[in-house]
């Protein structure tokens, strides 16, 4: 009996070629009018480019990082649909998460907007870190390429997950001040789940650093506080 032959692994040519013909002029106009001046959609639904990165959990990092460089922004999100999917896989190898952990730091200048650093940084860094050090995101916290101070934030969700929220307190205090719409709204995010874990630790932040917190950064945290409370804390906020 003939062995069957072994299936190729996903290549990033076949990938692109798949969600090309899943492209129309119908939601590639949707993606104009949600991101006005951007031009790097070419039309594909997102609920799509899932659908075919769930297939492909097993392309080598290699053909992920071509996605990583294509200048579609589906392609992008595909390939960081694919990562954080398959680092999150109930079967991922260590060697094949830390492959996935290494590539996603390296090629963070190509995961430069809030939807593709939400796609992995939890599932790709944050839970690789789990039972790790986590200075890797203080330094991330530190850069200034603000998607990698929101990677640093959204990676503690992977934390809070475990009800630890140690660290999320933590790097929000650093980035307490940030200037970044995308950084505050990831940040207030994380606190608000924080809070689902341990409501007296969110209290005692926002006690802290309320009134120099960033307005958006604040009401995303005490969105899930009562009425009255979040009266307190948006009277004692900074403006905008």
């Amino acid at each position: 009996m003939t062995a069957e032959p072994v299936p190729a692994a996903p290549t990033a040519a076949a990938f692109q070629e798949e969600l090309a013909g899943l492209a129309s002029p119908e939601q590639r106009q949707k993606y104009r009018r949600y991101f006005p001046g951007d031009d790097s959609f070419v039309g594909v639904r997102m609920g799509d480019v899932f659908a075919v990165a769930g297939r492909a959990l097993v392309m080598p990092v290699d053909q992920i990082e071509l996605l990583l460089e294509s200048p579609t922004h589906e392609v992008r999100a595909g390939a960081c649909s694919i990562m954080g999917k398959a680092a999150s896989h109930r079967s991922v190898s260590a060697d094949r998460h830390r492959e996935l952990y290494d590539l996603y730091l390296r090629r963070h200048d190509r995961i430069d907007s809030w939807d593709l650093v939400d796609l992995g940084a939890h599932q790709v860094v944050g839970s690789w870190l789990v039972d790790k050090p986590r200075d890797p995101l203080d330094r991330l916290a530190v850069s200034s390429f603000w998607p990698e101070r929101r990677s640093a934030i959204v990676a503690t969700a992977a934390f809070i997950k475990r009800r630890d929220i140690v660290d999320t307190l933590r790097l929000a205090r650093t980035l307490v001040h940030d200037e970044n719409d995308f950084v505050q709204k990831g940040a207030g995010w994380m606190l608000r789940y924080a809070g689902d874990v341990d409501r007296d630790a969110l209290l005692v932040f926002l006690d802290e650093n309320a009134a120099g917190m960033p307005r958006v950064m604040l009401r995303y945290a005490i969105e899930k506080l009562d009425p009255p409370v979040r009266a307190g804390y948006l009277a004692a906020a900074r403006t905008p």
